[in-house]
């Protein structure tokens, strides 16, 4: 027998605003499929661009209120960044594992192993003072707080998931990566499922919400496209609850740490 067709589609949604703090994301995430004529169906993924829920949230910082310690300020001087940043950078932080001139890696009280903490000033209206953003809170509960909210205005359980551009350690370039993840898997486990020929997979673990997050990430795009929310439909897995911290390598079992 033949292998049987497959299809992935991910749709933008227009009409999208620029997104302020106390915004209610789904409303904005309802108005965007409206906008773009699309309704939820089961199996469908919601995709948010974590800017967009930091931005939501308050997480933007005014960098003239940041007082350096004496620890940022050794640490600036060594990697040659704004010492008010560094210290954003260390609060956010449970170690720093890696510094170089113009590179400052720290492992995110959320896990996630990442430049700068994950703060950026990219694509962050600055004012009269320079700002920048950081990570959610908490981005696992976000998605569930959202994909809850989105199934009472809907009928409709779909996942949700909040992604973030990351460097790799071994590749060069950033790719989307899942930060928050709610009602699909966030690693799907294929041991003991059969290959083409019948063997049994052995180590098998897939990054699901890792693929799906690059995916999203192509046509979210990176600079001035304003297009935070993505509607992937086609996705292929089992429905289960999942988080994003199942992605996370622990410290013993990193080579690169």
């Amino acid at each position: 027998m033949g292998t049987q067709p497959a299809a992935l589609s991910l749709l933008a949604l227009a009409g999208i605003p620029l997104v302020k703090t106390g915004d209610n994301l789904v409303d904005i995430v309802m108005h965007g499929l409206a906008q773009s004529q699309a309704e939820l169906a089961r199996g469908d993924v919601i995709v948010l661009a974590q800017k967009i829920v930091s931005k939501a949230e308050g997480r933007q910082v005014a960098l003239n209120g940041v007082t350096p310690s004496p620890r940022a300020l050794e640490l600036a001087a060594k990697v040659g960044k704004d010492p008010r940043l560094v210290e954003l950078v260390l609060s956010e932080s449970k170690e720093v594992v890696r510094t170089c001139p113009g590179v400052l890696v720290v492992a995110h009280r959320l896990g996630h192993v990442m430049a700068n903490a994950g703060i950026d000033q990219s694509n962050v209206n600055q004012g009269d003072d320079e700002q920048a953003l950081l990570l959610p809170f908490d981005p696992d509960g976000t998605c569930r707080r959202i994909r809850d909210a989105l199934r009472e205005r809907t009928g409709v359980d779909v996942a949700v998931m909040i992604i973030d551009s990351f460097g790799r350690a071994w590749r060069n370039g950033t790719v989307g990566t899942a930060i928050g993840v709610s009602g699909m898997p966030g690693l799907l486990n294929l041991r003991g499922e059969p290959d083409l020929f019948g063997r049994e997979l052995q180590t098998t673990e897939l990054g699901l919400a890792d693929e799906l997050a690059a995916a999203a990430s192509l046509i979210m795009g990176q600079a001035s496209e304003g297009r935070p929310v993505v509607l992937a439909r086609g996705v292929p897995y089992a429905r289960r609850e999942g988080t994003a911290s199942e992605l996370l390598r622990p410290k013993e079992l990193d080579m690169f740490r």
